[in-house]
């Protein structure tokens, strides 16, 4: 009887500890445990964006590349840093599991930092001040400057790979989905979750990017260095108290898999009673902690995959819920191709907005204000908008629509497209002030500072938050939330790679319109070295109509969607 008792005391998901033994609820997880991961996540957004909000300041002051070549490099290190966390999550998932995953990463990551803080410090790995307004008057890095600190950030995005994706599913593994009290305090971690990158993200695009201008490069970089390396120290001592999942294959083959049977067996016709189709016993997935998924016609031609034959080859028999969960993967993925363009949005922020900044009067008496700071009020707005959010609007839109969550998801996400538009045309029109003025003081040839205030920037960056808050949020929620059990790290992959090809994506637009806008007549084109000579006005209204297309594709494939059967969504049905 002490021993059944015993055993009630355990986890019902699935939930190991590091030897691969069951876990007491009572001894491991829970809040106790994320507490430990929430304080990682603060230090660890104080380094990344400690990096990445100054990094175009750095390669065009520091080593002299001009406006195009510096934005495309932070925009490609950035697509890159949110690309790797497939090969994150694939490793997690197919082998190594999350938590082995997670160190090995972080201990790349923080060789990245120190490297990176190296390349800023030694003198010989960077060239000669210069204060020239044209940097093509500079000398420029050579080979081995530009090697050093490349390899750095690389290396630096390849940890963030193996970090990125699995340390918010390793908080969220704390929690049981199958006790009640625990799955509601789930939803309690991913606020706390947000509000630990929000925090860190603010301390970093203030004080870090001040000390960066203000005090030097050494000092600017070594801090999130020396934060991140705490950061991981916080997280091991913490391992006592974890719940580990242990690997469950690759998604990625599982999907193949189904894939490969449908089509072998294209011409097989499908039973016209599910029951036919073949799956696993109930108490098969209730003992490993899964959740059995019923077959629907969503994508019908899959549910060939399940027909039972002569062979009972894995390539060429699936169980109905591998089928739904492969379809649930693929219907997502439409609804992430029209979160590329506002990807391509946000990269905006630490490339030409911040250089928007660099021309601009940045002085509030004997104080200069770091053009990269401003990035702070996109965060600011994102919190202050978040709390309204989930505090009124919820409660307001509840009264109306009686879905729990106010609106759905995808109307959320739409809400945020809509505001993406209203940026870009504000964006466009500011900087058309601004090279009015220019123009009016003559300082259009010079590209000497402009006297406007840098805070007529602000509308856009506070948008940009506000917008951040509807479409990154509800983004970051579809994705988790509408993935299956078994694929929650490729779903948060999604999520990520939305943001990677955004700046992949805003590197090639860049580049082509640069190019294209040049002319043998003597016409410059639209984005030079000298802001004030360029024309980044007609960039953001290109940017504009983009943003107004991307709705009305975006409008298309949410009509066609279909909620997991699971979610609070089918209240309302389709969004």
């Amino acid at each position: 009887m002490a021993e059944e008792e015993g055993r009630g005391e355990f986890t019902e998901d699935g939930t190991v500890d590091l030897r691969g033994n069951p876990v007491l609820r009572s001894k491991r997880g829970g809040w106790t445990a994320c507490s430990f991961i929430v304080v990682y996540e603060v230090f660890e957004r104080m380094a990344y964006h400690g990096i990445s909000s100054n990094l175009v300041v750095y390669l065009t002051k520091k080593l002299h590349q001009g406006t195009v070549a510096s934005a495309n490099n932070v925009t490609n290190w950035t697509g890159t840093v949110w690309m790797t966390p497939i090969l994150g999550a694939y490793i997690a998932d197919a082998h190594l599991g999350r938590y082995w995953t997670f160190v090995i990463a972080s201990s790349i990551y923080i060789s990245g930092m120190c490297l990176l803080t190296l390349a800023v410090s030694l003198p010989a790995l960077r060239p000669p001040h210069c204060h020239q307004v044209d940097v093509n008057s500079c000398k420029h890095a050579s080979p081995l400057q530009l090697g050093v600190f490349y390899s750095a950030l690389y290396i630096l995005a390849i940890g963030t790979g193996g970090t990125k994706p699995n340390i918010s599913t390793i908080g969220a593994d704390q929690f049981d989905n199958f006790h009640p009290k625990e799955k509601t305090h789930k939803l309690s971690f991913f606020n706390w979750w947000m509000f630990s990158i929000f925090f860190g993200t603010l301390f970093a695009n203030t004080f870090l990017v001040y000390i960066q201008d203000n005090v030097g490069w050494t000092l600017g970089y070594g801090l999130p260095t020396i934060g991140l390396i705490i950061s991981v120290l916080i997280f091991l001592a913490g391992t006592p108290f974890y719940r580990h999942k242990l690997p469950t294959g690759s998604p990625f083959t599982r999907m193949a898999r189904v894939i490969v049977a449908s089509l072998r067996k294209w011409r097989v016709p499908i039973p016209s009673d599910p029951k036919q189709l073949y799956e696993l016993d109930l108490q098969e997935y209730a003992s490993k902690g899964k959740f059995r998924i019923d077959s629907t016609n969503t994508l019908r031609l899959l549910n060939k995959a399940s027909v039972r034959t002569a062979s009972n080859s894995p390539w060429m028999l699936c169980s109905v819920t591998q089928v739904e969960e492969t379809k649930q993967m693929l219907c997502m993925i439409p609804i992430l191709i029209a979160t590329f363009v506002p990807s391509t949005m946000l990269a905006q922020i630490n490339t030409l907005f911040v250089k928007q900044g660099t021309t601009l009067d940045r002085s509030i008496g004997n104080f200069s204000i770091p053009p990269a700071s401003l990035t702070a009020f996109v965060t600011i707005s994102m919190l202050v908008c978040v709390v309204i959010y989930d505090r009124f609007f919820v409660k307001m839109m509840r009264r109306w629509t009686k879905n729990p969550r106010g609106i759905t998801l995808l109307q959320r996400m739409g809400i945020g497209l809509l505001l993406h538009i209203i940026i870009m045309l504000i964006a466009s029109l500011t900087e058309r002030r601004r090279l009015s003025v220019a123009k009016q003081h003559g300082l259009v040839e010079n590209g000497g500072t402009i006297p406007l205030s840098i805070f007529i920037l602000l509308p856009q960056f506070i948008l940009m938050g506000t917008a951040d808050a509807f479409l990154e949020v509800a983004k970051i929620e579809f994705f988790y939330d509408q993935a299956p059990e078994s694929m929650k790290s490729l779903g948060t992959s999604y999520a990520m790679t939305s943001l990677g090809i955004g700046n992949f994506l805003s590197s090639f637009l860049l580049s082509t319109v640069s190019s294209i806008t040049k002319s043998d007549d003597g016409h410059k084109g639209w984005i030079l070295n000298n802001l004030n000579a360029s024309h980044l006005d007609y960039y953001y209204a290109f940017f504009a109509v983009l943003n107004i297309l991307n709705f009305i594709f975006f409008a298309m494939v949410t009509k066609f969607y279909v909620y997991k059967a699971d979610t609070s969504e089918q209240i309302n049905g389709n969004a």
